[in-house]
């Protein structure tokens, strides 16, 4: 695998660290085939969990700029290709996959980096991150989700005020706003993220990846619609292992002891 993805098998998650701290972690077409291999490796594996964040001093800066420069190519770059070939498919994935993921953003999460992490299921960020919508200060527009995400999460104007300015969102001003999951002291960060991914993995995994998809669905269904699909989904769930050993724990006072399944 490319060394622009460090991927640590757990046990039962896994931990990816986006691995370019000497350009903050920013996309290259080689990054994104490494970090796409990474979650489908985990998928693949039977990881139960993943836990998402950047080596250095930020998350993600977002693409770099240096592989789509005007300047040094022979004329424009097709960015919708770049959006086709590159966010569109890993915001698809991450969003497909069968189980929790966890981003850890432990610095500055900017333009596609920012809306990265808003793909994942729970996102914990450093007190001191902050996240961006820098596509506007070179003439974009939100991409890899977010301007899907963004008014779903925050609101029309809230969502137009952070797209057309690019101003800075704090990661505390992001939990209060319903941004993301918490924020949470710098020195705590990871600690805390692999707590959570780690009591993801042991728990009830099947119940817990239809949890997220009857979320995601929510967004386009009906509510009529929607309510067949939790139907669907419980039916599943009721016929499952986890659920047969979660009652008799709770039954007999004892901890349960989930396979996923």
């Amino acid at each position: 695998m490319s060394d622009t993805i460090i991927s640590q098998n757990m046990g039962q998650w896994v931990e990816i660290t986006l691995n370019r701290p000497d350009r903050l972690n920013s996309f290259t077409d080689e990054m994104h085939y490494a970090l796409r291999a990474a979650l489908e490796a985990a998928r693949d594996q039977g990881a139960r969990a993943v836990l998402l964040t950047g080596a250095g001093r930020g998350f993600c800066a977002g693409q770099d700029l240096g592989d789509r420069n005007p300047a040094t190519m022979d004329g424009p770059p097709d960015l919708g290709n770049t959006v086709r070939t590159f966010y569109a498919p890993l915001v698809r994935l991450i969003r497909s996959l069968e189980f929790p993921v966890i981003c850890a953003v432990n610095g500055v999460a900017a333009g596609a980096g920012a809306n990265l992490a808003l793909a994942c299921d729970v996102v914990l960020a450093a007190e001191s991150a902050k996240f961006i919508q820098s596509f506007s200060k070179v003439g974009l527009i939100p991409d890899t989700g977010g301007s899907w995400q963004l008014p779903r999460l925050l609101g029309e104007a809230r969502a137009k005020g952070l797209a057309l300015t690019g101003q800075p969102l704090p990661a505390q001003q992001a939990a209060d706003w319903g941004l993301i999951w918490k924020a949470i002291p710098d020195a705590d960060l990871m600690t805390e993220a692999r707590t959570l991914v780690g009591q993801f993995a042991d728990g009830p995994t099947l119940g817990l990846g239809l949890t997220k998809q009857t979320i995601q669905a929510a967004a386009t269904n009906t509510l009529t619609d929607h309510l067949e699909i939790e139907a669907d989904a419980m039916k599943t769930c009721g016929e499952s292992a986890d659920y047969a050993e979660g009652v008799t724990a709770f039954l007999e006072k004892r901890a349960p002891k989930f396979r996923g399944e």
